[in-house]
């Protein structure tokens, strides 16, 4: 088991949205994810890492995306927007997140979020207390952050990336570990 654990975003992170069809104005029915995507969400889980969606959104929408590209078991946890009642940059999705997960706030420096979106996302992470990655391939969201709150702490250019920077965290989160250990 790994020791970072990863929240992650769906629209415009995984979900490539110019591509959502809706079954009706709310929902929708299926969508076709960015290259490279669904590779580094098997690469995660595989390689041990605890991932939990974080999303804004319905349920049945994300349950028919990832149902669609068999990805659904790739996820240990399960926070959305349209069940939480609340979205990002919500602290309450955070710590659904962190409850479902059995995490505490002395875990929070062993999250990680990654999502597309600086206020939603970036922002939410940042004001409690997680690591955060940009991913800044979405062509539709400001990529420039506006103020301090907005700056990630890494940026992936694309999924490939992805893999690499939650490992390289995972390191980072498992070497303080051991110096505060001494």
């Amino acid at each position: 088991m790994k020791e970072l654990v990863v929240f992650i975003d769906s629209g415009d992170t995984l979900v490539d949205e110019s591509t959502e069809v809706y079954e009706n104005k709310d929902v929708v029915a299926r969508a076709e994810l960015f290259p490279g995507a669904a590779e580094a969400l098997r690469c995660m889980k595989q390689a041990g890492y605890q991932v939990v969606l974080v999303a804004d959104g319905l349920d049945r929408s994300f349950e028919n995306v990832y149902r669609q590209h068999g990805l659904r078991d790739c996820f240990d946890g399960w926070v959305v927007s349209g069940t939480v009642g609340e979205c990002k940059p919500s602290p309450l999705m955070f710590r659904t997140a962190m409850q479902a997960m059995g995490l505490t706030d002395r875990d929070r420096e062993r999250i990680v979020m990654i999502g597309n979106n600086l206020e939603r996302d970036i922002v939410g992470a940042n004001r409690m207390g997680l690591h955060s990655i940009l991913a800044s391939y979405s062509p539709r969201y400001v990529m420039q952050p506006s103020c301090r709150e907005q700056v990630p702490e890494y940026v992936a250019a694309s999924p490939a990336e992805i893999p690499a920077l939650v490992d390289m965290l995972d390191m980072q989160v498992k070497n303080r570990k051991i110096l505060e250990a001494r």
